[in-house]
């Protein structure tokens, strides 16, 4: 079983938890990004995009875990402040969505589950895959990051260096730092990311 959830939520033991990560060849311990990014490319089976009931993502998320069934939730930092107290907690990127990996018989499992709204079919696995790391990068990289309604529109750009390096999006807006928006197309949704316009060039 692996499960891959969103920032700093828990990562499968195997590569993240109470011991250090397996260093790589060169010496270098990889990111958490990394290590996500390693696993949705390694686990066998087919991805499925779930839509629970209303704030249902991570009692879905608690389940496929107790399950032994692989899925991805990101999750976005958020900060509150009551009075004088201020509160961080983390709440579903794409609220209503999760992703899971697996075969028919984990289809047929979850499908039966209580909190499950609809499960999506996506055709163009790779492209799923290639989306879902995407996330992971821009999750994990530690900007502000939030939700944004689908884009149809706007320039399709690729960062050029720093963390975010070889994440594309679309950018609508520049006025020093652009806009970027990290598309999920199976949901019709985006995630959005600050970044310097001076690291951004054309990716068509």
């Amino acid at each position: 079983m692996v499960s891959v959830e969103g920032q700093a939520s828990c990562l499968p033991t195997s590569v993240a938890g109470p011991q250090a990560p397996t260093a790589v060849a060169c010496g270098t311990i990889p990111s958490l990004a990394e290590q996500a990014c390693e696993l949705i490319d390694r686990v066998v089976g087919r991805w499925w995009v779930l839509h629970t009931r209303a704030r249902c993502e991570k009692v879905v998320a608690a389940t496929l875990e107790r399950m032994g069934i692989t899925y991805y939730l990101p999750l976005r930092h958020v900060e509150r402040t009551y009075g004088r107290r201020r509160l961080t907690f983390f709440k579903p990127l794409f609220p209503g969505y999760l992703f899971m990996c697996g075969d028919s018989t984990s289809y047929d499992l979850v499908a039966r589950g209580q909190h499950i709204a609809n499960i999506l079919h996506v055709e163009d696995q790779d492209r799923l895959r290639k989306e879902l790391r995407q996330i992971v990068r821009v999750v994990e990289s530690g900007e502000p990051v939030d939700l944004y309604p689908s884009i149809r529109e706007g320039r399709r750009c690729r960062v050029t260096s720093g963390s975010l390096k070889g994440v594309e999006g679309i950018v609508l807006r520049r006025r020093g730092r652009s806009r970027m928006y990290i598309s999920a197309t199976v949901l019709g949704q985006s995630a959005v990311i600050e970044v310097d316009s001076a690291l951004l060039e054309a990716a068509e």
